[in-house]
Parts: structure tokens; C-alpha cells; sequence
């Protein structure tokens, strides 16, 4: 007999009978010992929304007392998008335990209080990279590897090790699958998804698909024919979604079109979610907690749950959206002709706003055009704050050292992220310091003022995937500084990605000029790292090695964006 209460796959037991009583009590509901799964699927066109339908529903679960788990299954074949262009991908979101990943985590990260680590992110790169290093041991005991077991086998592991690895006991684990169904990259994830439905029972897993139901002009409606297709294909693959969330555009869904959808998909009618295009995007979650997914979810996985409480998060939307102050940000970069590029940046910016009560105002400016003749006060003088942020490579680089230059000597209030600090030592190193020829080793290996130079432990790595400095690493803060004034702490932890560092060989030259200021640091050893710089003098003049967006959300502005924020208005 399986004791009662014990979950044991029913695979796993010799007799039929064994099979049937632990079938029964695998499926049996939720009793503090099963976690529930809700897979949220694509169709009709990438980027239709499922990371924000995802962390949104997070969010109402969340409220509803339940504690979650978040992850993301990538189709790519890279192993993680840590070497991809930005304008590929968009941004790289950094975990506290240094994971290179997808940006929709940095979403769930600010909707819900997950805190993400490496297993949050999947992609077919690393299920390959896995299975392959496998067989290379000689795991497989000279099997043929094949893509179904062992393929399969590997992405559902990392599902279930997302739970089996945590302390604390997970009620609902939301897992995101990218790209868009019909896709070959895709259906692996797919097919392992309709095992593991199998495997955990039907009544522990729950299917989202997200949908594009696009408005024809010459029809003068909404056409839910791709929708219908979109179905269709998950079916052939075995999975049938238990809710339809449809993007409409500015469009509502009709009573009779949710009907159709409901009809052709198989689904109840109060399982097709209408998602019109709202402003703010903070506003979205409300959206769907008003036509209950929150509840029709729940029902499906047969979770009883406490009534929502969304009082905090429904005040910060009104606050956001009762704003009538505004404050102009220059945000100087290269990669600005793709808003994901910098998508955390934009939201610490939406952030500070709301704990300034004002709208900010970010544009992002070309720095290439000031190396091309165009004089920064032409371009920046009409702005409250300036901004450089983080980056790769020298295009652009003597076009950010003159927007520094142009925010120090005019005392516009200043942040610098990453990249952005580097340029600022280098221009203060230049112009204050004396030292004209002082440069990155990155942009100029054979300076002989290598004021920004390559760690330590980067010196003779050939490969560039997840080997920079990655993570949360300790910052100490020096009192009386901007920095300590921001956080109200003496130390505090933020999370780095970056190859370069501030030589300590050039730091007693820079601080006898008196201009540079050292406001935070992290002790490698015996090895101080140079973590914030400042400007003495200055109104409002911050620049971090770290990357501080990281760890911003709607709730809880981070703090250097909010005291720079707060600079520029009183500008």
C-alpha cells in the first residue's frame, strides 16, 4: 500500500494496482503537498504579451496570499542572451546570483516579489549544452540520444528543480514559453509540457494561450480566425489551453466575438480574457483581477485562496497616472532605436517618478552625432538631468565623455550606469586631472593612462558567455556622500555586469585634484573595487559601476534614480 498523502509517480510502481491508488492520490488536489502549474503559451505573432499576462498574473496570485515560483523557457538556441546585441534581444536582465537572462524576468521581478535566480531562465541552448555533456560522460549507458526522451526529459527536470531546490513551499509555479506556437524551435518545450501535464495530472496544470485578435479596417471588426488556428496548432502538438487571453489592440472584445473563441477553442466562456492595450502598463494587472482570471485560474487548479488585497499596488497606479509635474531626461546611449535595449532604465525612470509625483520624461539621445561635429549643449541644454548609461564596445565613447563633460561643468544633475561611470572617471581624469590621454584598455589596449583597465580574473578568458562580473555584490557607502544619502545605509548589494574596473593605480592622482570623489566601494581581498564615484561640488553627480534599474520596482523606486529624479526637478 502507498502511504496516503505520499506523491510517487505512478510509473514508478511495479503492480496495477499500486498505479491506480497513486494515480488517485498524485491527483488527488491541492493539500500543502503538490505544486500547481500554470504554462502560458504564444500564438499568431511573437511579443504579444505573455511575460506581462505572466508577471501580471503573478501579481494576483500574490495578492491572493499565494506563494509562487517564476520562470522563463527560451527557443534559442543560444545558451543565454549575455552575448546577444541588444538590439537583437533587447536588454540582458541580471539575477542576484549573476544569471544572464531574458528581459521578460526583470517583468516578473517587478510585479511579483520573486526573486529570480539561474534556473528561472531555460533556453534550448543550455537543455542541449546539458544533454550533450551528458552522453559525453556516458550517462545515457550507450543509448541513442534522441530528442524524445532525453530532450524532453532534461527541460521537465529543470521545471520540477525550480520547486525541489527552494526552502520555501511554492503553491503555483507560472512558466512562460517563448516564442510563438507553430514555431519548430518551440516544440520541444511544447511536447514536454503535454508529458508533464500527464505526469503531475490534469487537475495540477493549467494552460494560458495569448493571442493576437487583430481589428480588419475594411471589415470594421475583429477577426478571431487566427485565434481559431492558433488552437488548432496546440491541439495537433496534445495541449489544450484552458484559458484564452486575446490582444485586441485598442479594440474591446464583444460578448458575441468572446463567445465565437469560447465555442471553436472548446473553452468557457469566462475563460476568454480580453487584453485591450492600457496605459499605464501597471494598470494591466487591474485589468484582468476585474474579469477574475485570478479567480478562473485558481478554479481550474482547485486552490481555495484568501480575497485579493491590491489596495497598495491600485494607489500607485492612480499616483502614476494623477501626475502633473514633468522633468526631462537626455538618456545618452547607441543602442537608441530599441526602447527593450534599455527597458529596466525606462521603468526605474517610471518608478522615480511615482515617488516624486511627477511624469519623466526620458529621450534617449544618439551620442555618436557629438563626435560628428554636433556640439552637446545644442542637444542637451533644454534638459533636467542627463543620463549615460551602460554599453559595449568604443562606438560612441568620445560622444558620451562630452555629454559627462557638458553635465559636469554646467552642474545639470548627473547619473552614470556601468559604462556610464567609466566615462565619467575618464573625463574627469582628462579635464580635471590632467591626464588628456587617459582611456578604457577596452577602447584603447595601448594607453598609457589606462584609467579604466580589465579585471583581474577576466585576463586570458577566450570565451565571452556568462565570464564577466555577474551579480549581487556588497557596496559599502562613505558618509556624507549623495550615495549614503540616497540608500540611508552604509552598505547595501546591487547587481554588476561588466568586464572593466576602475584602476587603483591612477586613484591617488585623480583624488588629490579634489574634484573625484570615491563614495562607494566592495573589498575583493586585499582589493578595493571601485563601486560610485561623485563630484564634489556638484549639485547632483552620481555614477555607479553597477547596474542600480535592476533592482527598481512600481512599489519601491531604487534609490539613486529617485534622488536623481528629485535633483532634476529641483533643477
Amino acid at each position: 500500500m502507498i502511504p496516503l498523502g505520499k506523491r510517487v509517480p505512478p510509473s514508478s510502481l511495479s503492480t496495477f494496482y499500486d498505479q491506480i491508488l497513486a494515480y488517485c492520490i498524485y491527483i488527488q488536489g491541492r493539500d500543502g503537498l503538490m505544486t500547481k502549474y500554470v504554462f502560458v503559451t504564444g500564438g499568431v505573432v511573437s511579443s504579444v504579451g505573455k511575460g506581462i499576462l505572466a508577471a501580471g498574473l503573478g501579481l494576483l496570485l500574490e495578492a491572493r496570499g499565494l506563494k509562487i515560483a517564476m520562470m522563463k523557457l527560451d527557443p534559442y538556441i543560444n545558451v543565454d542572451p549575455g552575448t546577444m546585441n541588444p538590439f537583437e534581444h533587447g536588454e540582458v536582465f541580471v539575477t542576484d546570483d549573476g544569471a544572464e537572462t531574458d528581459l521578460d524576468l526583470g517583468h516578473y521581478e517587478r510585479f511579483t516579489t520573486c526573486k529570480l535566480s539561474q534556473k528561472s531562465n531555460v533556453t534550448t541552448g543550455g537543455i542541449y549544452n546539458a544533454v550533450i555533456q551528458k552522453e559525453r560522460r556516458g550517462e545515457y549507458l550507450g543509448k541513442t540520444v534522441q530528442v524524445i526522451p532525453h530532450i524532453t526529459d532534461e527541460i521537465k527536470s529543470r521545471i520540477r528543480k525550480l520547486t525541489t531546490d527552494s526552502e520555501i513551499n511554492v503553491d503555483v509555479v507560472i512558466v512562460e514559453i517563448g516564442g510563438t506556437v507553430g514555431d519548430i524551435e518551440s516544440l520541444p518545450f511544447l511536447e514536454a509540457l503535454r508529458q508533464f501535464r500527464l505526469e503531475v495530472g490534469p487537475p495540477n496544470c493549467c494552460f494560458i494561450h495569448v493571442t493576437l485578435v487583430p481589428y480588419i479596417e475594411a471589415a470594421g471588426e475583429l477577426k478571431t480566425k487566427p485565434t481559431q488556428h492558433s488552437v488548432r496548432s496546440l491541439r495537433d502538438i496534445g495541449i489544450q489551453p484552458n484559458v484564452i487571453v486575446c490582444r485586441t489592440g485598442p479594440y474591446n472584445l464583444s460578448e458575441s466575438e468572446r463567445h465565437k473563441i469560447a465555442m471553436f477553442c472548446d473553452v468557457m466562456d469566462d475563460a476568454i480574457i480580453s487584453a485591450k492595450d492600457i496605459s499605464p502598463l501597471y494598470a494591466i494587472p487591474l485589468n484582468f483581477k476585474q474579469q477574475k482570471l485570478d479567480d478562473t485560474v485558481l478554479k481550474l487548479l482547485n486552490i481555495e485562496a484568501g480575497e485579493s488585497d491590491l489596495a497598495g499596488w491600485a494607489k500607485m497606479v492612480e499616483r502614476l497616472k494623477s501626475s502633473t509635474r514633468e522633468v526631462r531626461i537626455a538618456a545618452v546611449g547607441k543602442y537608441v532605436g530599441h526602447d527593450d535595449a534599455y527597458k529596466s532604465i525606462n521603468e526605474a525612470f517610471v518608478h522615480a517618478g511615482i515617488e516624486n509625483d511627477c511624469c519623466v520624461k526620458v529621450e534617449w539621445v544618439d551620442s555618436e552625432q557629438f563626435e560628428k561635429g554636433v556640439e552637446p549643449a545644442d542637444v542637451l541644454k533644454g534638459f533636467d538631468g542627463i543620463l549615460v548609461g551602460p554599453g559595449f564596445g568604443s562606438r560612441g565613447i568620445e560622444g558620451k565623455i562630452r555629454a559627462v563633460q557638458y553635465a559636469r561643468e554646467n552642474k545639470i544633475p548627473f547619473l552614470g550606469i556601468c559604462l556610464g561611470m567609466q566615462v565619467a572617471v575618464i573625463e574627469i581624469a582628462r579635464n580635471c586631472a590632467g591626464l588628456s590621454n587617459a582611456n578604457s584598455t577596452e577602447f584603447d589596449p595601448e594607453t598609457d593612462a589606462p584609467i579604466i583597465s580589465l579585471l583581474s580574473e577576466q585576463k586570458g578568458l577566450k570565451d565571452m558567455g556568462g565570464t564577466m562580473r555577474l551579480g549581487a555584490y556588497r557596496c559599502d557607502l562613505k558618509p556624507g556622500t549623495l550615495a549614503h544619502a540616497a540608500y540611508g545605509a552604509d552598505s547595501v548589494d546591487e547587481r554588476h555586469r561588466h568586464r572593466y574596473e576602475f584602476n587603483n593605480s591612477f586613484l591617488e592622482s585623480l583624488a588629490e585634484n579634489g574634484t573625484l570623489v570615491i563614495s562607494g566601494t566592495h573589498m575583493k581581498g586585499e582589493h578595493e573595487l571601485v563601486e560610485i564615484i561623485e563630484v564634489k561640488g556638484h549639485p547632483w553627480f552620481c555614477a555607479s559601476q553597477f547596474h542600480p534599474e535592476f533592482n527598481s520596482t512600481p512599489l519601491k523606486a531604487q534609490p539613486l534614480f529617485r534622488d536623481f529624479v528629485s535633483a532634476a526637478l529641483k533643477r
